[in-house]
């Protein structure tokens, strides 16, 4: 039997997610984010479950010296990495360890609360959102991205089965009770007009995932999340297997240039 591919990415989950998920995927979303609620200079924003930081980041950026920015994280190792990625020259940033069910805040602390990619997340969700409503300002505005569902991404939901197959049947089923468990609707809208709010827009928007070809497609974001710790514990074959699966799957969205698909998320826009 041949020698399998080797597994290239390994290491640090947080640096690895700064260093390719938010080029690749969240820093053009949440600079999406930031647009929809026209962040101005001077604007108090909150960004919850803020990982590695780049969507504080970006608004640190949009309300200058003037405004304040702070990034809530329960991750204290995705928190150091953020500590570590400085913002624009003259702005900053504070990073502020906690649960996002109960925020070290006082009422109306912030003008804007963004929080990309974490609702889903939460156990409690209805608690984090009423806490999200708790410390903004009336008439404070909320912006939320949550992923739609999984088969609104073919590279995602092919990922989905292959770790299945080639990893666990618990590999598989994180990404549908993780990133992509809250992708309906009418849902999420509930979940957010239960916990106060008004106004409540929900759009849907695609944007097309890049990488040189499949196998890193995977590799790096296995790398990138809790998909590590299960990947790792699978030999070479498995993992050669896997890589071999989604790259005959995905190769219709392969060409010269790379892999390309589609990945799509409801932007949710609302006032306290």
């Amino acid at each position: 039997m041949s020698q399998p591919a080797q597994w290239e990415f390994g290491g640090n989950i947080p640096e690895n997610y700064a260093r390719y998920m938010e080029p690749a995927i969240f820093a053009s979303w949440g600079a999406d984010l930031v647009e929809l609620v026209a962040l101005q200079p001077g604007d108090r924003v909150l960004d919850v479950a803020c990982g590695t930081g780049v969507v504080a980041r970006c608004a640190a950026q949009r309300v200058g010296a003037a405004g304040q920015a702070v990034g809530l994280d329960v991750t204290a190792a995705m928190l150091a990495v953020a500590r570590t990625l400085l913002p624009a020259a003259d702005v900053s940033v504070e990073w502020r360890e906690a649960n996002a069910e109960a925020m070290p805040f006082a009422d109306a602390a912030f003008d804007v609360v963004l929080c990309q990619q974490g609702v889903q997340f939460f156990p409690d969700k209805h608690a984090a959102l009423r806490e999200m409503h708790r410390v903004l300002v009336a008439d404070g505005r909320l912006a939320l991205g949550v992923w739609r569902p999984i088969t609104c991404s073919p590279g995602f939901a092919v990922l989905a089965d292959a770790l299945a197959h080639h990893v666990s049947p618990d590999a598989g089923t994180l990404l549908h009770t993780g990133p992509f468990s809250l992708g309906q609707a009418d849902l999420l809208s509930t979940l957010i007009a239960g916990a106060g709010f008004r106004d409540i827009t929900v759009q849907s928007a695609m944007k097309m995932v890049r990488f040189s070809s499949p196998e890193e497609f995977v590799q790096r974001y296995v790398a990138s999340s809790s998909l590590a710790g299960l990947a790792i514990q699978v030999d070479d074959y498995a993992r050669a297997a896997l890589l071999d699966e989604v790259s005959t799957a995905l190769h219709r969205f392969t060409s010269a240039e790379g892999l390309a698909f589609p990945l799509e998320a409801h932007l949710v826009r609302a006032r306290k």
